[in-house]
C-alpha cells in the first residue's frame, strides 16, 4: 500500500468518524459479548452503554444473553453458551452487520496476535504493546519482529504517520533490535524511539513504560499480557481493571476482521475505551494497512532477517573446544542473552579465548585486551553485534 493510499484510508477513516459525530454520517456497529464477565453481565452492558454515549458515532451491538434495563443497545440474542456467543459474533462479522468485535476471548490461529494499549501514566497518554494476547510466530524472537511490524501498523490505523519504536529488554531485545536494523537498511520505514534513561536508545526499561517515551512498545505476548493487566488495575487492588483500552485489535497475516480482547476482569471504562479502539481502527482498515506493512517488510528483506534468526536459533549445537584460557581484561556489550553462549563459542572457532559473564547493564563477552578489536570483527560478522 503507498503512503498516499495509506493517508487517504485514514482521512477517509476520520472523516467519517468526525461525521457521524456531528450526526451526519452513518454509525460505525461494533460487536460486545454480553456474558463471560467475572463482574456480571450488567458491567459488559454498561461498558456498551458508555460507549455510546461517550462516541455518538459508535452503534454498540450486543451478542449473548439480554441484559434487562438496556433495550438502548442493539442485540443479537444467543443462549449463554460460549459455542453460540462466538458463532453469533462470527456470523455478524462475516455479514457485516458490525464492522469489528469485542470479546473476552477467542480462539486465534497460529500467526495471529492482539496488540493492546496502556495508559502511561507519568505523561498521560496511550501506549501500544505490542503483543499482548495470541501467537504471532512459535518462534519467540521472530514473533517480536513480526510484532514490531504489528504494532506500528496499529498505530497507523490510530492516526501516528510515523509512530516511535522501541523494544522492551526482555530475552531476544538485541536480536529485534538487530534484525528491525536490517529491515531499516533495506528500506523499510521505521523510527526508533529512545529511553527516557540517561543512556538512551530504542531498548526500554520499565521506566519507559511509566513515561511512554516511545508510540509501541515491542515485547513477546506474555510479558505483554501481563503489561495490560498490570497498568489496567494497579490502583484497584488487581481484581477490576480501570484503566486503558484492553488487550487490544488482532492482527496477522491473512487475518482479516478486527477482534478484540478485553479481561473478564475488565470494568466499564475499559470496555467503552476497547470498543472505540475497535472502531477506530476499523474504520481505518487495520487489515489493509497490516498486509502493507509486511509487504514493505518483505520487499525489504524480511524473509531472509527470519530465516537467519531461524539458524542462529540452532546454533551452538556443535562441540567447539575452547582455546588456552587466558586473562579477559576487556568487555563486549550489546550481545543478547538467548545468543551470549554462541557468540563465545563462535570466538573461540576463531582462535580466540572468550568468556560470557553478567555487567552492570546486561550479558556480555569478555575477551583478552589484545583480541579486542578482532574479536569484535568476528562477532560483527556473525550478526551477533
Amino acid at each position: 500500500m503507498s503512503d498516499v493510499n495509506l493517508k487517504k484510508l485514514i482521512g477517509e477513516a476520520l472523516i467519517e468518524i468526525v461525521d457521524a459525530a456531528k450526526g451526519g454520517g452513518k454509525f460505525v456497529p461494533i460487536g460486545l459479548m454480553s456474558s463471560g464477565s467475572e463482574l456480571g453481565s450488567e458491567e459488559m452492558a454498561l461498558g456498551g452503554r458508555l460507549a455510546q454515549q461517550q462516541y455518538p458515532f459508535i452503534k454498540v451491538v450486543m451478542i449473548g444473553p439480554r441484559v434487562k434495563g438496556f433495550d438502548d443497545l442493539e442485540w443479537i440474542e444467543t443462549d449463554d453458551c460460549e459455542a453460540d456467543i462466538q458463532n453469533a459474533m462470527e456470523k455478524a462479522l462475516k455479514e457485516g452487520r458490525i464492522k469489528g468485535a469485542v470479546a473476552l476471548h477467542y480462539p486465534f490461529p497460529l500467526g495471529v496476535a492482539t496488540v493492546g494499549m496502556i495508559h502511561a501514566p507519568a505523561k498521560g497518554k496511550p501506549l501500544i504493546i505490542s503483543t499482548s494476547t495470541g501467537t504471532s510466530s512459535a518462534n519467540r524472537v521472530e514473533a517480536m519482529v513480526l510484532n514490531a511490524i504489528y504494532g506500528i501498523a496499529v498505530a497507523k490505523a490510530r492516526g501516528i504517520k510515523k509512530p516511535e519504536v522501541g523494544i522492551l529488554n526482555v530475552d531476544g531485545a538485541q536480536m529485534v533490535y538487530r534484525s528491525l536494523r536490517k529491515l531499516a537498511e533495506g528500506g523499510y520505514d521505521i523510527t526508533f524511539g529512545s529511553s527516557v534513561r540517561s543512556d538512551g536508545g530504542p531498548i526500554l526499561r520499565g521506566n519507559d513504560l511509566i513515561a511512554g517515551s516511545v508510540d509501541v512498545c515491542v515485547t513477546d505476548t506474555l510479558t505483554g499480557n501481563v503489561l495490560v493487566k498490570i497498568f489496567s488495575a494497579y490502583n484497584t487492588g488487581g481484581n477490576y481493571e480501570a484503566l486503558g483500552w484492553g488487550y487490544g485489535p488482532s492482527v496477522g497475516e491473512g487475518w482479516g476482521y478486527v477482534v478484540s480482547i478485553i479481561s473478564r476482569a475488565s470494568g466499564a471504562h475499559v470496555i467503552a475505551n476497547a470498543i472505540y479502539f475497535t472502531a477506530e481502527v476499523s474504520l481505518a482498515g487495520l487489515p489493509s494497512l497490516v498486509r502493507g506493512e509486511l509487504e514493505r517488510a518483505r520487499n525489504a528483506g524480511l524473509e531472509s532477517i527470519l530465516a537467519q534468526l531461524e539458524s542462529k536459533g540452532e546454533g551452538g549445537k556443535s562441540q567447539v573446544e575452547p582455546p588456552k584460557p587466558e586473562p579477559t581484561d576487556e568487555e563486549i556489550h550489546g550481545i543478547d542473552v538467548l545468543t551470549i553462549e554462541d557468540a563465545v563459542k563462535t570466538l573461540w572457532a576463531s582462535g580466540i579465548y572468550a568468556e560470557s559473564a553478567m555487567g552492570c547493564t546486561g550479558p556480555v563477552v569478555k575477551v583478552p585486551s589484545r583480541f579486542l578489536d578482532k574479536a569484535k570483527e568476528v562477532l560483527a560478522e556473525g550478526g551477533y553485534i
